[in-house]
């Protein structure tokens, strides 16, 4: 096996109930830990899954995560489907039922857990790290890799949950403005569609789309198994080999579409009876590893991403009192992921607000952030870094991401080094070429303003 390594920094979280003298040897072994900074070891098993593991023996606890390129982008003319998938992977393994499963990892004291968004499908699991609680959890985790059984009383089940939240859906003005900015920004690209489905396709979907769908993209060259806790490489190599030996080696999934910019502003108004208004102006932004990452994020604190204190918040609440919450942010995906920006109102000031946030924006995009602005954002984002590493299941995430999204080993050992070197002219510079004011949808839910 071949492997790389970095290194950063790691913050304690320590149980509430730690006596002083384990909280000081703790504290010790941290300042001893600060000198020789764990590494991020990275390896293949055998059948191509790639591994990421950060060796954190202060706590005897073991986080695991695995991704797959599975998230709704993956559905194809079925929606709803990936989300399906990950909800009964815990509903049986081969002659196990969810009962026994529920049980099994509760007896040992181990927390297992799956997830769906558009662009991954995770699973995840925290064990004590001694043999005899996460021996048997790897067990059970690796049953359910390997045999996932999908019954049928659990997918009628779930399939009936997810469509009462389909209803559910259509009741809130707020996620009624954020399906409707999808479909507007992506069209016919797979980021279009709802990952809950749509009321006509989930009824269709059976057993066999799920083991289909499971067979094809939860497979070992389309999974990245990221390892933190109280291991040494030795156990982390035979536990990822474990775990990836329950996979089908399977391949890569296919390159997602490349999202088709929008060519002009446009504006969708949904008539709701709802006190509030709510806007969302944006267009797709940024894929997770794009070159301009950095300027962008930066910017964007500075504009709307750090909230009361950001610019468009000063604009529209402080100065205004528009809205309570004015916001905007990025959300890099595999492909494009969308840049939006946002904001809840009174019908009546519906207009004024969108002008105000339209203005706000265009102002920065032309002039960037002042010399203080561009500090302030700087200090906050760097200071809140420990917080992106606060606890070993913050560390497998963020190793889960860097694999999944082919980022560089030195991600996190560089995060604040590139904040850091950000300038105005950067800025400046990718908001001009990357964000067009002129070319975003404005989305309004509410009553029409007399």
């Amino acid at each position: 096996m071949t492997g790389h390594s970095t290194k950063f920094a790691l913050l304690i979280v320590l149980p509430r109930r730690f006596s002083r003298l384990a909280l000081w040897a703790v504290c010790l072994a941290f300042m001893t830990h600060a000198v020789a900074a764990p590494e991020i070891q990275r390896w293949d098993t055998t059948n191509g899954a790639r591994v990421y593991f950060v060796q954190a023996m202060e706590l005897p606890m073991v986080d695991i995560q695995l991704v797959f390129d599975a998230g709704s982008a993956r559905n194809g003319d079925k929606p709803g489907l990936a989300l399906l998938t990950s909800a009964l992977l815990d509903d049986g393994a081969g002659d196990l039922d969810a009962d026994a499963i529920a049980s099994g990892f509760e007896n040992l004291g181990a927390q297992f857990g799956a997830s769906s968004l558009r662009d991954m499908g995770s699973v995840t699991l925290r064990s004590l790290s001694e043999p005899a609680h996460l021996d048997p959890a790897l067990d059970l985790l690796a049953r359910i890799l390997r045999t996932p059984a999908f019954p049928a009383d659990a997918l009628e089940r779930e399939r009936n949950r997810m469509l009462i939240a389909l209803q559910s859906q259509d009741q809130s003005p707020e996620d009624i403005a954020q399906k409707t900015f999808f479909q507007a920004v992506y069209g016919d690209h797979p980021y279009a569609a709802d990952p809950l489905g749509t009321p006509e396709s989930l009824p269709a979907l059976t057993r066999g789309d799920l083991e289909d769908f499971y067979q094809q993209y939860y497979v070992a060259r389309n999974a990245v198994i990221a390892l933190v806790g109280a291991l040494d490489r030795a156990d982390a190599e035979r536990i990822a080999q474990r775990l990836a030996d329950g996979l089908a080696e399977g391949g890569r999934a296919a390159p997602l579409p490349p999202v088709t910019p929008l060519a002009e502003a446009r504006t969708e108004h949904v008539e709701y009876p709802s006190s509030q208004t709510h806007v969302l102006v944006g267009a797709a932004g940024i894929t997770r590893d794009d070159p301009d990452y950095f300027p962008l994020y930066v910017g964007n604190h500075v504009l709307g991403g750090s909230g009361l204190v950001s610019r468009i918040s000063a604009e529209i609440r402080e100065k205004r009192g528009l809205a309570y919450s004015a916001y905007s942010y990025f959300t890099p995906m595999r492909a494009a992921g969308p840049y939006t920006l946002g904001l809840q109102t009174r019908g009546d000031q519906a207009q004024q607000a969108v002008k105000i946030l339209d203005q706000t924006l265009g102002n920065f995009i032309q002039g960037g952030p002042t010399a203080a602005e561009l500090t302030a954002s700087k200090k906050n984002i760097t200071g809140g870094f420990p917080l992106r590493i606060a606890s070993n299941s913050n560390i497998a995430g963020n190793l889960a991401m860097i694999g999944f999204y082919d980022l560089p080993l030195d991600y996190l050992d560089r995060f604040n080094e590139r904040v850091d070197a950000v300038t105005i002219n950067q800025i400046r510079d990718a908001y001009q070429r990357r964000v067009h004011a002129n070319q975003m949808v404005t989305v309004t839910v509410g009553t029409t303003a007399p």
